[in-house]
């Protein structure tokens, strides 16, 4: 290790030196302390007893070798701090832990895993110009295993399927549903469901609740050789106060600031001290081991805002630490991972999120559209009559789509807390709700910006989500559901099929308003990419209405995707799949609260 660049916050493989690594006659544990009076290793080799560790290096680390350590053994850190006080720590950099209630790390068994996805690897990009439909899902939520009969436990643990059994039912899934990456939450270990993996005890270690180290990587290897890219949730910002991991690691406020003005979060952990190098390269190590030793695609970076301001608040100025932070760990990573995403979750509208380091930008590839998410939501929940002077909800975000590389998201924060799922946002009964959300992610994936979707959306999931039960997929009996699920399946495979809908999401001449009257809730884009020109039409009204734009040059629509065909729970039976101009106009009838895609093609010469 480059003991100058971990001081400085430039080392990026930390964890190659710190931790537990094996070595010729037993194993060799290192850790991080500068304060601590005494430091000892207790685990299964010892009896829970006192191995003193030895300084090493500068006297700020320590480290000792046991013979007698094999694989899946447990282990902890005891620390004696100089205040006199004694406390057991998991391995800040460990690779595997317990699974919780316990907190120990577990020395992973000896790793004869070899990924072959070479071929996926070499050819993989951010997709930049090219389709990013983003399911997002948390592991254990999905589908679960049937609960036995008789059982009367409300810990889920015994029904959670493994990394690789998962990989079994969600792959075909994924297929069917033509969606091409997935978005998992957080996977690094922590101690509370309730958290759904934010609040974290083991930045290096992937959770045991679904299964070893290996196993994950089987499953992402299992997702590349079928076509699937991976991103991974990464927490950069703050980590769990539980004693046994990185509070007062050393007997002081090692990771963590002093002062409790800002080091404690609005979600009540402790937030990282990013102006400390130790500390920006135990983050910056972390971010790059999951990239480089799972082949992760991606990571989205969570709570960005709270970087770039002092606790997320503009009032309370620029965290300029935190900010230099992200831009030299951006600028690396992409350095070493130049096809790898790195998406920011942000709500502020500071400029420059996805530009370059070099002109003050933080260098990611893409920023949620947090404001997209926020207004359209509030349109849709917006009774008709309020509608009709509230076109500028819609229309708004087209005047900042290009500041930034925009990713629309529909996620998990949207299905939770008593906000609703996305189809019980939709304003109305019961049967009303489900054409205007298909009116919804049809506006949604005509929208210039790539795409993320939460599990359970595709469904018409009614029910909020919550952690520790599965999706309600019994409720595809029901037509409406299944109707929706089969629409979310046509659009997703339009979107993919159809470059006019993502190559060129971020140039001027991709997007452009045909006509819009928004006091009548009809709108009207087109979207372009070097081979074709889609027409993306809505009436977001709840009766029918005629529409009608000019043909400019096009001789003819032929139908994509209608959101009101019977088959999806419309009330359309045969759309039209072509249509002429008329006077040099297209017209068109919308069905009320729905929209339909159109191929321009050009009037024969």
């Amino acid at each position: 290790m480059d003991f100058y660049g971990f001081y400085t916050g430039n080392e990026f493989e930390a964890y190659r030196y710190l931790g537990a690594h094996k070595e010729t006659g037993g194993m060799v544990f290192r850790t991080f302390a500068p304060a601590a009076r005494q430091v000892s290793l207790i685990g299964d080799f010892n009896g829970w007893t006192d191995t003193p560790m030895e300084k090493a290096y500068d006297g700020n680390f320590w480290e000792c070798r046991v013979k007698e350590a094999k694989p899946g053994m447990c282990y902890k850190f005891r620390i004696y701090g100089k205040d006199g006080v004694c406390r057991d720590r998991c391995d800040p950099y460990g690779r595997q832990m317990e699974l919780r209630p316990h907190s120990a790390s577990v020395l992973p068994a000896d790793s004869g895993f070899r990924f072959r996805d070479e071929g996926w690897m070499k050819r993989r990009s951010a997709c930049l110009d090219g389709p990013l439909n983003i399911y997002e899902i948390h592991l254990g939520s999905w589908r679960q295993k049937p609960q036995e009969d008789g059982a009367r436990t409300e810990d889920p643990a015994p029904r959670w399927h493994t990394y690789e059994e998962l990989a079994e039912i969600l792959i075909p899934y994924l297929q069917k549903m033509h969606y091409n990456y997935i978005e998992m939450m957080p996977l690094a270990e922590h101690p509370s469901d309730q958290s759904w993996g934010y609040q974290i005890t083991g930045f290096f270690s992937p959770t045991s609740r679904y299964g070893t180290p290996d196993q994950l990587k089987k499953l992402v290897e299992s997702c590349h050789q079928a076509g699937i890219g991976v991103i991974m949730d990464f927490v950069p910002v703050h980590f769990a106060p539980d004693d046994y991991g990185l509070w007062q690691y050393d007997g002081t406020s090692l990771y963590e600031y002093p002062s409790g003005d800002v080091g404690r979060s609005q979600w009540g952990s402790c937030n990282f001290m990013h102006s400390r190098g130790e500390v920006r390269s135990f983050l910056q190590s972390c971010a790059n081991y999951w990239l480089e030793e799972f082949h992760f695609d991606g990571l989205r970076m969570d709570a960005v805002s709270n970087l770039i301001y002092w606790q997320g608040d503009p009032a309370r100025g620029e965290n300029r630490p935190a900010v230099q932070f992200l831009q030299h760990m951006n600028q690396e990573l992409k350095r070493r991972h130049p096809s790898a995403m790195l998406i920011a979750e942000d709500s502020t509208a500071r400029r420059g999120v996805t530009a370059p380091v070099s002109g003050d930008g933080l260098g990611f590839d893409y920023k949620w559209d947090m404001g997209w998410m926020h207004d359209t939501l509030s349109y849709f929940q917006s009774p008709v009559r309020e509608r009709e002077g509230a076109g500028g909800r819609l229309t708004f975000s087209m005047d900042y789509f290009r500041n930034e590389r925009y990713l629309l998201p529909f996620s998990h924060d949207e299905n939770v807390h008593g906000k609703g799922t996305i189809l019980q946002k939709m304003n109305g009964g019961y049967e009303g709700k489900f054409p205007q959300a298909r009116a919804l992610y049809l506006y949604m994936y005509a929208h210039p910006g790539k795409k993320l979707n939460f599990m359970g959306g595709e469904i018409g999931q009614l029910r909020e989500w919550d952690e520790t039960r599965q999706q309600d997929w019994e409720i595809l009996k029901y037509p409406l559901h299944d109707g929706f699920r089969c629409f979310m399946r046509q659009l997703n495979q339009v979107y993919g099929e159809n470059p006019a809908l993502w190559q060129w999401d971020y140039r001027p001449e991709g997007f452009a308003w045909l006509e819009c009257r928004p006091e009548q809730c009809l709108f009207g884009l087109k979207r372009k990419s070097a081979s074709q020109s889609i027409a993306a039409v809505f009436n977001f009204s709840d009766q029918a209405r005629e529409y009608s734009f000019a043909a400019a040059g096009s001789g003819r629509l032929r139908l994509l995707l209608s959101s009101d065909q019977d088959i999806y729970g419309g009330g359309c039976h045969e759309p039209e799949k072509e249509i002429r101009p008329s006077g040099g106009r297209f017209c068109l009838r919308l069905a009320p609260f729905s929209g339909a895609m159109y191929r321009m093609e050009a009037k024969a010469k």
